[in-house]
């Protein structure tokens, strides 16, 4: 297992998780948006298992009054398609937090704070 930051030539490997959450994204429209998110250093994180990647966090570093500099995870996806055991899902989900949880204390942040899709 490996977890890295990805790059805008893996869009169609994140576009496969991503169209999981939300199925009715477009890709145009998700390839647009991620373009668009980079003026605010919006990074795409990976757990990959072997040349697979499936565990997706979107992220970006950001300030507020209320969280302080933080660690804010727009998206949080798992494999659910291809992952079939629940237990090996958890794992990568859990490396997943535990590098998000690094990555937010190496950049000086005071919390992850991850988004709420109601």
């Amino acid at each position: 297992m490996q977890i890295r930051e990805m790059t805008l030539q893996e869009l169609d490997d994140i576009y496969v998780l991503v169209h999981q959450l939300y199925s009715d994204l477009e890709y145009k429209t998700f390839e647009d948006l991620i373009y668009d998110m980079r003026h605010m250093e919006y990074k795409m994180l990976g757990v990959f298992d072997e040349e697979r990647l499936v565990c997706y966090a979107g992220v970006a570093i950001q300030t507020n009054l209320y969280d302080k500099r933080h660690l804010f995870v727009f998206d949080f996806i798992a494999d659910s398609l291809h992952v079939r055991q629940e237990y090996q899902r958890q794992s990568y989900e859990n490396s997943m937090l535990a590098y998000l949880s690094d990555y937010a204390k190496s950049a000086m942040c005071h919390k992850v704070v991850f988004a709420s899709h109601l």
